[in-house]
Formats: structure tokens, C-alpha cells, sequence
């Protein structure tokens, strides 16, 4: 919450209303602070830590009230869209999002997307109503992106140093394709799964979780061709709360296995 934060300083996530004091992890009672300001503030409520700044407190009070407009926004195009889609003749039911909290709370579920989803409609429970199921693990899709249509690459003053090829493909493989590379010899020596970033030369550059390094193209084979996502699969989270990574470990279709 400072007017001005030094270099280098690492910020926070700090709840304006302190969550032992009734706050909640909602947008509009987070926002950034620095260390110092955040170990400051404490339990303290906003009011009561900028009382002697009154200016600067009408100011985080302004900024709080943004996220409500965003708000507003999505659900205007919520309601357009169930209109338009009514239109259409297809059933077309909605609920609210405390209907779904209610659904989860009385199945005892944790928090998640996927469980959100499963909760969503009327769950009666008088009727016998309950969700006897949940996934053990769901599809992570990742955006990527497809690159960058530089032609240059730019020094640290961002003038251009050297001219990038036109052509992407290279030796059969582009850069961000899926590939299993098996090295027979030296140190990277194993089986390896990855992302390439390839070069005109054919001596291409393979990166896993763990580690990157440079291959001949001889020694890759194509496992996925780059379509600015990639895909995998992680556990769906436990009544415990539990996470787990978002790879798919030895799926080839997804995340970046690494070495397998």
C-alpha cells in the first residue's frame, strides 16, 4: 500500500479486511503491498493503519471498488448470453454461484473447478439427491502461444544484432513440437521428452522439467506438433485439499515429461 515501492521490493497479496477479523479471499479485499507495509498493517484493519494518511486511504478505498465494475460486466454478459441462447429453442436453465457453494458445502467437497462444475444445478436432498462420484485426475490444457513474428533479435539496448531465418521448419520438426529424443551416448544419454526449439543447423535444443540440452535432430522422433497448447493430466484435488502437478508424467500427449 505505498505510494511508491523501492526497487527490487517483492510484493505481497494482503486482504484489506484481515481474514481473523471477517475478511475474505475475494478480488475486492486483496491488493499488493511490500513486505514492510504488509508486516505493518498486521491485523489491523485499512482504516485503521492509513487514519493518519486519510488521502492515501481514499485511494486504496477507490481502487477496491474496480474489480465490482468487472464484475457488473461479466454478469450483464452472463444474462445476454442465456437470453440469446434461449432464443434458439434449446432448454436453457441457469443457477447462481451461492447455489453451487451450497451444492458442494452439503456434499462436503473442497474447492475446486472441476467439482464446481459437478455441483451446479438443483440438488435436492430430502429427494436423495448427492454426487457419489468425482474424477481421480482431469485435463490440463495450456496455453503455449505459436511463437513470434520477430525477424530480429534485439541486443540488451534493443537494437536488432542478427537476422532470425524465415523458414520455422527445420530438419522436419518446428519449435514448440512434442518430440522423444533417445541419445545414445555422452552425457544426456536416456530417453528423453520434451518441447525442441529447433535451429538451421539440426543440432537442436530439447527442454523437460528437469533439464535442457542440445541433440542432433537424427536422434528425435515426433510425438505432437505444436498447436500452441499443450496437454496433460493431474489429479483432481482430494477431500484433504491436496495438489499435485499439472504434467501428465509418462503421457506423451501432454505437460513436458522429462526423462523417461
Amino acid at each position: 500500500m505505498p505510494t511508491a515501492t523501492p526497487p527490487g521490493c517483492r510484493l505481497n497479496i494482503d486482504h484489506v479486511r484481515p481474514r481473523c477479523r471477517g475478511g475474505s479471499d475475494r478480488v475486492s479485499n486483496l491488493v499488493l503491498a511490500c513486505i514492510s507495509c504488509n508486516q505493518a498493517k498486521g491485523a489491523l484493519r485499512v482504516e485503521e493503519f492509513l487514519a493518519t494518511r486519510p488521502a492515501r486511504l481514499e485511494s486504496v478505498i477507490a481502487q477496491l471498488r474496480r474489480p465490482l465494475r468487472d464484475v457488473a460486466a461479466m454478469n450483464a454478459t452472463r444474462h445476454q448470453l442465456v437470453e440469446t441462447l434461449a432464443t434458439l429453442g434449446v432448454p436453457v436453465h441457469a443457477w447462481s454461484g451461492g447455489r453451487t457453494r451450497w451444492n458442494r458445502a452439503a456434499m462436503g467437497l473442497p474447492k475446486s473447478h472441476t467439482l464446481d462444475a459437478l455441483a451446479t444445478g438443483v440438488l435436492d436432498l430430502d429427494r436423495g439427491d448427492a454426487i457419489v462420484r468425482i474424477p481421480a485426475q482431469v485435463l490440463v490444457v495450456t496455453s503455449t502461444g505459436r511463437g513470434s513474428y520477430a525477424r530480429t533479435t534485439p541486443d540488451r539496448f534493443g537494437f536488432p544484432r542478427l537476422r532470425r531465418p524465415r523458414s520455422k521448419i527445420h530438419h522436419g520438426y518446428a519449435t514448440g513440437d512434442l518430440v522423444e529424443a533417445i541419445v545414445p551416448r555422452g552425457k544426456w544419454v536416456g530417453k528423453w521428452v520434451g518441447r525442441v526449439a529447433v535451429r538451421a543447423s539440426g543440432q537442436h535444443r530439447i527442454t523437460t522439467l528437469t533439464s535442457r540440452f542440445d541433440v542432433s535432430h537424427q536422434y528425435l522422433r515426433l510425438l505432437q506438433r505444436a498447436d500452441g497448447y499443450t496437454y496433460g493430466f493431474a489429479r483432481e484435488i482430494r477431500l484433504s485439499a491436496g495438489h499435485e502437478p499439472a504434467y501428465s508424467g509418462r503421457t506423451l500427449k501432454g505437460g513436458d515429461p522429462g526423462n523417461v
